[in-house]
């Protein structure tokens, strides 16, 4: 596997993640919307029995927008805040609904919040204020908004797997680059002259720490010699593959060039290019 397949591929997934995590899909907040206003209906069915109330009507739940819903009833009644806090709590719990929430008891008449509280995962965090305070028999809009949604908990084996199979993947082109070395597989493999490590496809040559830079032509005639090491290459030869393209060449243009990469050797006893006259040239390594 490539690592521009192995790259491409966990980012695609990664974005998914993170698509899937932060925007649920219309069905996951229509399924919602329904759970919701039922855990509603069910509150306000046990309000009513707890006010002794079992005829009067639940009046339809309105969903204001995706995190809030009003409650309200046909007649007035009476609300005792500790009864409010756990009809509320169970009927939540039964539906599975996020643990966190706000409950605001408005009066039809004017408007005003009549009682309120915040209701989180952790009991000591809750805010549940003047629990023994009953609310006198009135009109009640009865408000939750829910201030945590968890749409993704459904989904959350999926996306952990999804997300570990991606990190998996970026772990493991990681260690491929860095098995590669940084090289892809069209890359030329480096070659050992003497105590020069010679990297063709970066044109240069490296010896510790220095490198030592060649020009196209010097790379392209040191190719040739590591291919014909201690074998004498013909001058034909080497005008002909480093300089059939170019339509014009210069007769001194070769020994320039040989010139060049013998001063490159220089430091390096045993390497060196030989001139058999006549003939051509000859890398001679000692090892």
């Amino acid at each position: 596997m490539s690592l521009k397949y192995i790259y491409s591929f966990s980012g695609i997934t990664l974005l998914l993640v993170f698509v899937t995590l932060f925007s649920p899909s219309d069905e996951t907040k229509q399924d919602f919307s329904e759970v919701a206003k039922i855990a509603m209906r069910d509150v306000g069915h046990h309000l009513l029995l707890a006010h002794s109330d079992s005829t009067s009507l639940v009046l339809p739940v309105i969903e204001t927008d995706s995190k809030t819903y009003e409650l309200s009833f046909q007649n007035a009644l009476a609300i005792h805040p500790d009864s409010l806090v756990t009809i509320i709590e169970t009927a939540f719990l039964k539906s599975d609904l996020p643990k966190y929430y706000r409950v605001e008891v408005i009066q039809c008449s004017n408007g005003e919040v009549a009682y309120s509280y915040e209701k989180k995962d952790d009991i000591n965090n809750s805010i549940i204020p003047c629990g023994g305070r009953m609310l006198p028999e009135d009109c009640y809009t009865i408000k939750i908004k829910f201030t945590k949604l968890n749409d993704a908990s459904a989904n959350s084996p999926l996306i952990f797997a999804s997300l570990a199979g991606a990190l998996v993947l970026l772990f493991i082109g990681f260690k491929t680059k860095k098995r590669s070395e940084g090289l892809t597989p069209n890359d030329k493999p480096s070659a050992s002259i003497g105590s020069f490590q010679f990297y063709p496809d970066q044109n240069k040559l490296v010896k510790a720490a220095s490198e030592i830079q060649l020009s196209k032509k010097e790379c392209e005639l040191l190719e040739i010699f590591i291919e014909n090491i201690n074998v004498v290459v013909k001058r034909d030869e080497l005008v002909k593959r480093v300089w059939e393209d170019q339509g014009v060449f210069v007769g001194r243009s070769l020994d320039t060039y040989i010139s060049k990469l013998r001063k490159k050797f220089k430091d390096d006893p045993t390497v060196k290019i030989t001139n058999i006259h006549g003939v051509g040239y000859k890398l001679e390594v000692n090892s």
